[in-house]
């Protein structure tokens, strides 16, 4: 067996273990920070999916286009696989005051418009919108990752508006 021809001097060695020792905070932060971006992203998406099950609901006959509480339950029960919600938060919401409800971290306001203030109005169209009803969900998320630099609660509002079928 051959000797090998040149040795590591004792300075040399464990330069890898001081490199991965300074990298690995930066690394774990930088895990942390995308894992808490991932958790934002899906509940963004997931009041957006609330927000527009809750506008088909009023939307889907005039005796719903002011039901309030039928929105909100419709709202919670499709965001129940966030953390802060599971099955904690009850339906009916908790608190309803006007087009207002409240469950948990969940508000959903309900407006319903007649002509001019739907969206999509065109009045040159041979059927012009009447009535339409407008969903406003808010979320307020968790921090999964408690650290003082990060950001922390965030309201997410996510806004639609569907046109009320006619009876």
């Amino acid at each position: 067996m051959r000797k090998p021809t040149s040795t590591p001097s004792p300075r040399r060695r464990g330069h890898a273990v001081v490199e991965v020792a300074l990298m690995a905070p930066w690394v774990f932060l930088l895990f942390i920070a995308v894992f808490n971006f991932g958790f934002y992203a899906y509940a963004a998406i997931a009041t957006a999916n609330a927000a527009r099950v809750a506008a088909l609901y009023a939307a889907s006959a005039p005796s719903t286009s002011n039901d309030v509480i039928g929105a909100c339950s419709q709202a919670v029960d499709e965001m129940r696989a966030l953390p802060n919600v599971g099955l904690g938060v009850a339906v009916p919401c908790n608190s309803c005051s006007g087009n207002t409800c409240t469950a948990g971290p969940i508000q959903v306001r309900l407006d319903t418009y007649v002509g001019a203030g739907c969206a999509d109005n065109d009045p040159s169209l041979p059927t012009p919108v009447t009535r339409c009803a407008q969903v406003a969900v808010t979320y307020q998320s968790i921090q999964l990752f408690p650290l003082p630099w990060m950001m922390g609660r965030m309201n997410l509002t996510r806004i639609v508006q569907a046109r009320v079928k006619p009876e």
